[in-house]
């Protein structure tokens, strides 16, 4: 075995050289790993974090969060665990520093805890992935497990700002209909690591040295490669479902100023809003759908003012109405709910929102924070619902996420699984001064149409209001802060996905086979003596 240059790290190259440097193995054993992360890969994991950021909407450029997921897991290359965490910490950071920055505007010390919690996720998976062999297999399934992760943890999850986000817009997305949004991930880091490898077996060919571990790597390469092709292809192969019929449907955007917290607008304003831009409808239509919050009440619905003009607008128009309406139950909790009217103006039905906001539509531990923390602009708690997600109207059944909820799969999954022919998602980012939540949902109501083969209605009181069909195609948007009314006629669908079907199930199934497989390599390359070599004693 060759002794260690001086000055050189335990695997006789100075810890500056190239990352992608390649060595007769795939991967240098762990026995020759580095002791600690230099400062050169720190700095390249937060520039790999910033590379995932940039493909984030409203940047969006999917390709950067590809390049910045492979540089990520060829940094760990190397490292033992703790070395392997910071580098997926630091990257994390950056990620979300940028991504979830606008949590800065409720909340600056809630913003930087729900930073570092989210980039905890990403040093996890990073300390999960071996540094020697095995280790791109690895990084696949655990960015995919610690995707699953943090869609429940903390909180009830607050998936943001992450990875598949920043794919909903490129080639890759079709994967969602198969394995929903972590298959997305999945298969993003598939071609990750695919480039990875092809620049890693490129730089051993021209270094003219490490033939075999060249070979190696190209091989990897297209087979990595061969998997983030052949799953959005399947996808896309997938039909969106039978149609059954069509809706005619009119999503009212009153419009109004941005950047106001629910405390401090003007309730009565927001629903003259509505309903004035509703007299706007050319019609006919079948459906008038309206955001959410936009019926703000001291009380109930029921025998309210409200409720009658509301009623008069489904009269007028001879259709359907759906509306977000808001109801202070008592002096600490209020519900979130749409709620449905019949042409007739009568209300005929509601769903109320399940996943809530934490620290936005109630406040975890209140008892505790309000003695860290103003909670002024957070006076009352939601109270969740139970309900699937779908409503049946005179227009037909439709399955409905209430804002945040379109973050999470689950909740259209099980919209759609009820029954739900179109979905719908009424919103309120009126609260945000920057574009990010807006973008965001829009990707996310991308994923969610590939993933439920449903064409997908955003409605929102300052915009974006959008609409976009099962394969995920921007059909129609609106301008912010302006009021605005989309009349669109959409397809409804009978029938369900592989992802409507299975769930998360596959996904998981997959990703937990390649971290094991990776980390079942690495355990079997620590038994190996590699200072002797094959064929000699």
């Amino acid at each position: 075995m060759r002794p260690t240059p001086p000055g050189g790290g335990a695997s006789g190259r100075p810890p500056w050289s190239p990352i992608l440097t390649a060595t007769p193995t795939a991967d240098p054993s762990p026995a020759r790993a580095e002791r600690h992360a230099s400062w050169p890969r720190i700095g390249l994991a937060a520039v790999a974090g910033l590379l995932i950021a940039a493909s984030v909407p409203p940047i969006g450029f999917w390709p950067l969060g590809i390049v910045g997921v492979g540089l990520l897991g060829a940094l760990l290359r190397g490292l033992p665990w703790r070395s392997r965490a910071l580098l997926g910490f630091v990257g994390g950071l950056a990620l979300y520093g940028v991504t979830i920055s606008w949590f800065a505007e409720f909340n600056a010390i809630g913003a930087v805890a729900s930073m570092a919690v989210e980039a905890a996720f990403l040093a996890g998976a990073a300390a999960l992935t071996p540094g020697g062999v095995g280790r791109r297999p690895a990084w696949v399934g655990a960015l995919v497990l610690q995707d699953w992760v943090r869609t429940y943890i903390p909180f009830g999850g607050v998936p943001l700002g992450g990875i598949p986000v920043g794919q909903a817009a490129g080639p890759l997305v079709p994967a969602a209909r198969i394995g929903g949004q972590l298959a997305l991930t999945g298969v993003t880091a598939l071609a990750a690591v695919a480039l990875e490898a092809l620049a890693t077996g490129a730089v051993a060919r021209w270094r003219r040295r490490g033939w075999e571990g060249g070979r190696a790597a190209v091989m990897f390469a297209v087979v990595a490669a061969v998997g983030a092709v052949a799953v959005p292809a399947a996808g896309a192969a997938t039909p969106s479902g039978r149609v059954v019929g069509s809706m005619r449907i009119a999503l009212v955007q009153g419009g109004g100023r941005r950047g106001l917290r629910a405390v401090t607008s003007d309730a009565q304003r927001v629903f003259d809003a509505q309903v004035r831009e509703s007299a706007a409808i050319a019609g006919p239509v079948d459906l008038i759908v309206w955001p959410e919050d936009v019926v703000a009440l001291d009380g109930v619905l029921a025998g309210s003012p409200q409720e009658a003009e509301v009623g008069a607008v489904a009269r007028a128009h001879h259709a359907a109405l759906l509306a977000g309406v808001t109801e202070d139950v008592s002096a600490d909790k209020f519900r979130n709910a749409e709620v449905a009217w019949s042409p007739a103006g009568a209300v005929t039905g509601r769903f109320d929102k399940v996943h809530r906001v934490p620290f936005g539509e109630y406040v975890p531990g209140r008892w505790l924070v309000r003695h860290i923390v103003s909670l002024a602009v957070i006076p009352r708690d939601a109270i969740p619902g139970h309900d699937s997600g779908e409503l049946t109207t005179t227009a037909g059944p439709v399955g409905i996420v209430i804002s945040f909820e379109v973050f999470f799969p689950q909740r259209a999954r099980s919209a759609i699984r009820a029954g739900g022919q179109v979905l719908l998602v009424p919103t309120n980012t009126a609260s945000y001064t920057t574009t990010q939540v807006p973008a965001s949902e829009i990707a996310s109501d991308r994923i969610r149409a590939w993933e439920t083969g449903r064409d997908v209605a955003m409605v929102a009181p300052t915009g974006w209001s959008a609409v976009l069909d099962s394969r995920g195609h921007l059909l129609e948007r609106s301008r912010l802060v302006d009021p605005a009314v989309l009349e669109v006629t959409v397809p409804r669908r009978t029938g369900q996905t592989p992802y409507v079907r299975w769930g998360d199930l596959p996904a998981l199934i997959a990703a937990a086979a390649l971290l094991g497989g990776g980390l079942g390599v690495a355990r079997a390359d620590r038994g190996f003596d590699h200072s002797v070599k094959p064929g000699k004693p």
